[in-house]
């Protein structure tokens, strides 16, 4: 199978990676491996589909500086990005990659968007009173006389009825005069305000940019031209950060960007609306056009998505073929990837097609996301394995209902397995199982296991607590309760990580069968 550094026989100082939807897990859980391999050969920061100036939080996070963790996920990311359990790993592991090297090898965190969706934008009001309390400037009131109510900047009709936006008055208008102001003032104290500089002319741009795209929303467009206009602006905005993030990493080393494939791919983007087909260009296709072969593209496909609802595809199509070569994460060639059927559009997923092959490198296929069920049915097609589900009817206690455990053979003493969805307050908390679509597989190893794997006996747990965050995913752990009894255990496991649960699995069963056996034996001869 082709891998990721098998790809890069050029050198380009983008490389965009995509995936076809939000909301599938598996594909942040393969790009945090792939952002670390790609560290050990000289990429120096990630840039991601969010907004750049919340990104300054983030970025400060994985520096090391004293912002929690807390504070990292929920203001550092836009769009809801920070709740992604799969984010918080990146930036942990980033902090812990910078941890004692020198400045010149440290991963950036940046985001790559403007401070706004599609249908809603805020008014520049903070990012311009940032850029005055920087440069020392008098002109806050003035700002906030000229934004006045807020809700009149982030009403969302306003962005689809021209009659209501804001972006073209004499407000606005005086506004945008106001930025441009203090972008010249920021140039011209550089020298003498070096500390701070740049977050602040990331601040000055975001200002910009917001204007901008409210003067574009009010535009007297029909609904059609309208919605394409809007997107294709916003692009614009990606692409313009893209290339001033460039900029500042060029002498670096080369960037990761990961964002839905609509923004990567080098060729137009479309989005079926109803009815309507709209088309823009975006911002991959900009930066193309001006990095030539600087900027490289893999496109993300996906088979199932069990969280997203989303089936199998038929096997005509393109994931549908990629499925069949395919049975873990992997890249193939786009050359390698012959003719075949687009999957039929869904909202919740954007299909490959031959355009978005032909203009892509590589592509990365993902057979299935994981969750509880697909982990569940794993186990079950073991030989003799038998499930209990927790629930009211059987006694289970309310904490715990949904939680799997698994059993060979009819002693419900100990299972061999388990896939617990709750925290246990007071008791085991430590893998904050409370987050979106988190869970945990948790697998009897046996001490020989055990030691091997984690360099230390069970009954030494205690004294090794400290080295390890729970919460990680995709990272064999010792249990936070049980490691004690040889228990390990992984949260939310993607599917790069099936192949070693099947290790696991396959020496846990194994354990449970020869109790099993042992039980039997016993109690045949005692029967004699």
């Amino acid at each position: 199978m082709t891998s990721l550094l098998d790809l890069l026989s050029g050198s380009p100082s983008l490389l965009a990676l995509g995936e076809p939807t939000h909301g599938e897990s598996a594909f942040l859980q393969v790009r945090n491996e792939a952002f670390l391999t790609l560290a050990e050969h000289g990429y120096r920061s990630i840039a991601l589909e969010s907004d750049r100036s919340a990104g300054l939080i983030a970025d400060e996070f994985v520096r090391g500086a004293a912002v929690p963790l807390d504070r990292a996920l929920a203001e550092g990311f836009s769009h809801g990005f920070g709740t992604a359990p799969a984010n918080r790993d990146l930036l942990l592991r980033m902090r812990e990659w910078n941890a004692g090297r020198p400045d010149d090898q440290h991963l950036r965190f940046h985001g790559f968007d403007a401070p706004l969706e599609i249908d809603t934008a805020p008014s520049p009001r903070r990012h311009l009173t940032r850029v005055c309390r920087f440069l020392d400037l008098d002109r806050v009131a003035e700002i906030d006389d000229l934004i006045g109510d807020e809700a009149r900047w982030s009403d969302t009709a306003a962005i689809w009825e021209p009659g209501r936006s804001v972006g073209r008055s004499t407000d606005a208008q005086r506004l945008r005069v106001i930025a441009d102001d203090l972008l010249t003032e920021l140039y011209l104290q550089a020298a003498r305000r070096p500390e701070g500089w740049r977050a602040a002319l990331v601040h000055a741009t975001s200002a910009v940019a917001l204007l901008r795209y409210h003067a574009a929303a009010a535009a007297p467009l029909a609904p059609e031209e309208r919605l394409a206009h809007l997107a294709g602006v916003r692009d614009a905005l990606m692409a313009e950060n893209l290339l001033a993030i460039r900029a500042v990493e060029a002498d670096r080393g080369p960037t990761l960007v990961f964002a839905h494939n609509a923004h990567l791919q080098r060729h137009g983007s479309t989005m079926t609306v109803g009815t309507t087909e709209v088309s823009w260009v975006g911002a991959g296709a900009i930066v193309a056009s001006l990095s030539g072969d600087r900027y490289a593209v893999i496109v993300g496909s996906l088979g199932a998505s069990p969280t997203l609802g989303i089936g199998a595809p038929a096997a005509s199509t393109y994931e549908g073929v990629l499925q069949q070569k395919l049975g873990l994460p992997g890249y193939v060639r786009a050359s390698d990837i012959g003719p075949a059927q687009r999957r039929e559009h869904d909202y919740r997923y954007f299909p490959l097609d031959q355009a978005t092959v032909d203009h892509a490198d590589a592509v990365l296929h993902i057979p299935t996301g994981v969750d509880a069920a697909v982990l569940a049915a794993r186990i079950l097609a073991l030989p003799g394995v038998e499930q209990v589900l927790a629930s009211k009817e059987n006694g289970s206690p309310e904490a715990a209902w949904g939680d799997r455990f698994f059993y060979v053979g009819p002693d419900r003493r100990q299972p061999f397995a388990t896939i617990v969805e709750h925290d246990v307050p007071g008791f085991d908390e430590a893998s904050e199982l409370g987050r979106p679509g988190v869970f945990r597989l948790n697998l009897d190893l046996g001490r020989a296991e055990f030691e091997r794997v984690f360099g230390f006996p069970p009954k030494a747990f205690e004294e090794h607590r400290g080295d390890f965050d729970f919460a990680r995913l995709d990272t064999l752990l010792p249990h936070p309760s049980y490691a004690r009894y040889a228990f390990g255990s992984i949260v939310m496991p993607g599917p790069q990580m099936l192949p070693e649960i099947d290790r696991l699995l396959a020496i846990a069963h194994a354990r449970a069968t020869e109790r099993h056996e042992r039980a039997a034996r016993r109690t045949t001869d005692q029967r004699e």
